[in-house]
């Protein structure tokens, strides 16, 4: 992680990161297949470590 890289990702950025759009981006989470997001308020992130981490175990389905 870089000084410019943040701790948790807005669902636009986790987007982006994923190469998806912000649609299939709340399928996948509607669906269990991405990790879990930490709301803050009315605010909805990503924690970069889980979504980085996921990325370098291959996706796999949460829970599995």
């Amino acid at each position: 992680m870089t000084k410019e890289t943040p701790l948790v990702l807005s669902p636009k950025q986790t987007a982006v990161m994923l190469d998806i759009s912000e649609r299939t981006l709340w399928r996948l989470r509607s669906s269990g297949k991405i990790p879990e997001p930490v709301r803050f308020g009315g605010s909805t992130r990503w924690k970069y470590e889980d979504i980085k981490n996921w990325l370098d175990a291959g996706c796999p389905t949460q829970g599995q």
